[in-house]
């Protein structure tokens, strides 16, 4: 796949016609700076229907003092964009010095925070030095000249060593745009940009998320709201803590004291919430714990009610996307 990316130096670039694949954006830099574009930016790639992506550019602090800066101001676009820690000389007084230690941690700490795996991007010529980052994408830069071109499809240098991206080129020149853009190659399709962004997360499959015991009823029948025992829920992109609390009859607040989540507006896709039966309430409702195979119009028949009903209860936007393992309002 073709792509860009972009920081305020494009503000306002018009990205439903631009032609692009994919867009990267800078979100942040060190623990003082958000690009003022940046949502405006991502809003219109997004309805354009282009593949997402966010960047953080490393300023050389505390690493994971600017890990936490990056995801507050992104948090509403986790599990739908790509992730992204930039790696470059300027204006980063730790560039040099200890540039794998301070990656390494930028990288686990938003990997164990959000549950997805973030690109690293640097310069060809300093790829050797994370040669054992992890398990961590490599968005490399190299550039064969300065010369105005548009997308390539063998880059110069192709092949002479592994990267989940490319970027080839700062002087870009597409239709759409008068000045220069950093050009980009993605060596993969849509639904594997999907799993780099954490989209994996959203095939969460069977009813093994379940961790307590007594009380908890099998996947395949009703779990009524006055049960014993406790449920973990696996969060997804664009939950909230209130929209989670409303699916279990529960309160946000009660979730965030069993978690021991002190900013409720700050959870991520992967976080595993133990949600405790006795914050329920009702007690004459059903739940059904979905199965794998499950469909929202096959679970409304088995119980007698319509599809709209249980999409209405469970705040279902899309009736068509449902995750087994989820506990939904059935009655």
């Amino acid at each position: 796949m073709n792509g860009i990316d972009i920081s305020s130096h494009q503000t306002g670039i018009d990205l439903h016609i631009v032609p692009c694949d994919f867009v990267i954006i800078k979100a942040t830099q060190g623990i003082g700076y958000v690009n003022p574009d940046c949502d405006r930016a991502y809003q219109q790639a997004k309805q354009a229907g282009k593949c997402l992506g966010v960047y953080h550019y490393a300023g050389g602090g505390a690493a994971k003092a600017e890990a936490e800066y990056f995801l507050h101001h992104i948090k509403g676009y986790i599990g739908e964009a790509v992730l992204c820690l930039d790696w470059e000389r300027e204006q980063n007084e730790r560039f040099g010095a200890d540039d794998f230690e301070w990656c390494s941690t930028w990288l686990d700490y938003v990997a164990e925070r959000t549950g997805v795996k973030p690109l690293l991007y640097t310069s060809q010529a300093y790829m050797d030095k994370f040669s054992d980052i992890g398990d961590y994408g490599m968005w490399i830069a190299q550039y064969a000249d300065n010369k105005a071109t548009g997308y390539q499809q063998n880059p110069w240098n192709e092949g002479a060593y592994l990267c989940a991206v490319r970027q080839y080129s700062s002087h870009g020149r597409l239709d759409g745009y008068s000045g220069n853009l950093d050009l980009n190659k993605f060596y993969g399709d849509r639904i594997a940009w999907e799993k780099y962004a954490g989209k994996s997360y959203a095939v969460k499959p069977e009813a093994s998320e379940t961790i307590s015991s007594e009380g908890v009823a099998p996947e395949s029948s009703i779990c009524n709201t006055n049960q014993s025992g406790s449920e973990i829920y696996i969060v997804k992109g664009g939950d909230s803590l209130s929209a989670i609390a409303a699916k279990y009859r529960t309160t946000y607040q009660k979730i965030a004291e069993d978690n021991g989540i002190m900013q409720p507006d700050l959870i991520y896709p992967g976080q595993r919430l133990l949600i405790k039966r006795d914050g329920f309430r009702g007690s004459n409702e059903q739940y059904y714990k979905i199965r794998s195979g499950d469909t929202l119009e096959g679970i409304a028949a088995r119980f007698g009610r319509s599809r709209q009903e249980l999409q209405m209860w469970n705040n279902i936007g899309n009736p068509n996307y449902i995750l087994a393992g989820d506990t939904i309002r059935v009655g």
